[in-house]
């Protein structure tokens, strides 16, 4: 077995795992020692690992089934590797890649489907001189470091999650946000989410939420700025600033994300993410939700008055 060492990067997640060549095969200890360090620290950083898209499905492939991403139009896929989604500002066809912006609000991925992802892999092939980082947030201090009065209201309460509140989508070819949307009709999941391994409770939040099940608009956005301003405080986030060769490896049940615009957008950054599809599904589809459940709330506080 070769001599892992892992170097923590920030209190509230991030740590760099070195003394590995994810080229070769993985060891069933190298493979614990990983698994136990990525629950533990949330996103693990490999420096220096320049893979194969071949390599790095087999590498994503020890901690999980590969999604199949029918959540995502063919075009954002690698041309040879379906597991693959190319995250890329170059252009494409002549035109703005379908992902050129993507990742620029906080956010669980995959959380517009009803089952989000268990984890994703990164890998940056290009990266621009300055900047074009990613945060992650702690959403197991989030929860933690709430009240009790909150927390208690947090309980049963679910969250409509719409994937055309993906920052940026309207600047993206029509056609394909037209696409994306077929695929993936607002979802209703539970706000408060218990870890599969860990058992431990975190929130499922973000940029991505139209509103909370049974609560009026006001009520959702009140309630939502005041979640989304406490789980990303600065003392709940690791900030990771890409060298090319990276494999950043994130734990998606208890974390949100933010791909950062701090670049030059003339200069390529592009990434090769592998998601690793959910153990099970929390969420279920209801198109009409968000204004079904605003009506009958209106209608009740009308029979009262």
């Amino acid at each position: 077995m070769s001599k892992i060492a892992i170097r923590p990067l920030g209190f509230a997640a991030g740590a760099e795992v070195t003394g590995l060549d994810l080229r070769q095969p993985l060891a069933a200890a190298e493979r614990g020692a990983i698994h136990e360090a990525w629950l533990r620290h949330l996103v693990l950083v490999f420096p220096d690992q320049d893979l194969t898209p071949e390599q790095q499905i087999a590498f994503a492939q020890k901690f999980g089934d590969l999604d199949g991403h029918a959540s995502q139009a063919p075009s954002t896929l690698h041309p040879d590797h379906q597991e693959i989604l190319v995250l890329t500002n170059k252009q494409v066809g002549g035109k703005p890649s379908g992902t050129h912006n993507s990742g620029r609000n906080w956010h669980t991925d995959l959380s517009y489907t009803e089952r989000p992802a268990k984890g994703a892999l990164l890998s940056c092939k290009e990266k621009p001189p300055v900047g074009g980082d990613t945060m992650w947030a702690n959403l197991y201090l989030a929860y933690d470091t709430l009240s009790p009065a909150i927390r208690a209201l947090l309980e049963g309460l679910e969250a409509i999650h719409d994937v055309t509140l993906i920052k940026g989508i309207e600047q993206r070819d029509p056609a394909l946000v037209a696409d994306m949307k077929r695929r993936n009709p607002a979802v209703v999941h539970p706000v408060v989410r218990v870890h599969p391994e860990t058992e431990r409770k975190s929130l499922l939040i973000g940029q991505r939420i139209r509103g909370f099940v049974g609560m009026s608009d006001e009520e959702s956005q009140s309630l939502l700025s005041l979640l989304n301003t406490h789980a990303t405080s600065p003392e709940f986030v690791y900030r990771h600033r890409w060298s090319v060769g990276d494999l950043v490896m994130w734990d998606n049940r208890c974390t949100c994300h933010v791909a950062l615009a701090d670049f030059d957008q003339t200069k390529p950054r592009v990434m090769y993410r592998c998601s690793l599809e959910g153990e099970q599904k929390t969420g279920r589809i209801v198109a009409a939700a968000a204004a079904g459940d605003r009506t009958s709330m209106l209608q009740a506080v009308a029979a009262v008055s």
